[in-house]
């Protein structure tokens, strides 16, 4: 489905961007996965490795590294034909209130102002081979979620800018479409669940709020990601993709299980 297509993935070094990666691969694209973790990337190609990866060590939230990045991707593989900007952060666990302003601005630094910077650096590369852009979102961007006041922010911030990128660049043919996971088992989940007040009731929380009764992982989310960004996808434009098991029908709170 992706054969030849030439993939900017961001944070794909794990979780939910490294099964992206391993799906991308097996249907046929070369990547150029950007991390700000020399640990993780040095992890990610014992996985990953080969002539159709190429690791680059740079912060989504700072233009002038993206920038380069995009240009050592064009002289590796020649062109970009997806943007898939994946990088993102949760933590805090905070009410907006006991957030303070390093954290909000950090969060959106890196899930906001990551897609700024790698669409303002790799949008003439896209135009050229009328390429997409695929945001990994969440659903908390559309329902909101307790204690993550700022996370949440930052993800319906995700929502609306796809819209309007979506809408901004369709002339160029250049599409734009948002994944919107609800709970999935990476790294990040994890080290998340360990903070919670009732974490010994997170697992159980995370199975009952999908209705279809489990808490995944990643490659769901990655096989959904594949469709949006191939042919298969192409008059599909401005779409929010929920991938999580019917949890928008209404999540159940703690108290519920």
């Amino acid at each position: 489905m992706l054969k030849d297509k030439i993939i900017f993935l961001t944070g794909g070094t794990e979780g939910i961007g490294l099964e992206c990666a391993k799906a991308y691969l097996r249907s046929g694209a070369k990547l150029s996965i950007i991390s700000n973790n020399t640990d993780s990337i040095k992890e990610a190609e014992s996985t990953l490795s080969g002539n159709e990866v190429l690791f680059i060590l740079a912060d989504v939230s700072i233009f002038e590294e993206v920038e380069q990045a995009i240009v050592t991707t064009i002289k590796r593989f020649g062109k970009i034909n997806i943007i898939h900007n994946n990088a993102g952060i949760s933590n805090p666990s905070k009410a907006l209130h006991d957030t303070d302003d390093e954290e909000w601005n950090h969060l959106f630094n890196v899930n906001v102002k990551g897609i700024y910077n790698t669409t303002k650096a790799g949008l003439s590369e896209l135009k050229k081979t009328k390429g997409n852009v695929l945001n990994t979102g969440s659903l908390v961007g559309e329902i909101g979620q307790e204690i993550h006041a700022a996370y949440s922010a930052t993800k319906g911030a995700v929502n609306a800018l796809t819209k309007s990128m979506a809408l901004d660049y369709a002339p160029f043919g250049i599409r734009v479409n948002s994944i919107a996971p609800a709970g999935v088992w990476t790294p990040m989940l994890r080290k998340w669940s360990a903070e919670q007040p009732n974490s010994h009731v997170i697992d159980s929380y995370l199975a009952n709020i999908h209705a279809l009764g489990y808490c995944p992982e990643g490659d769901v989310v990655a096989d959904a990601c594949v469709f949006l960004v191939s042919e298969q996808a192409r008059f599909i434009t401005g779409c929010i993709m929920p991938v999580s098991g019917g949890a928008e029908l209404g999540y159940r709170r703690y108290a519920d299980i």
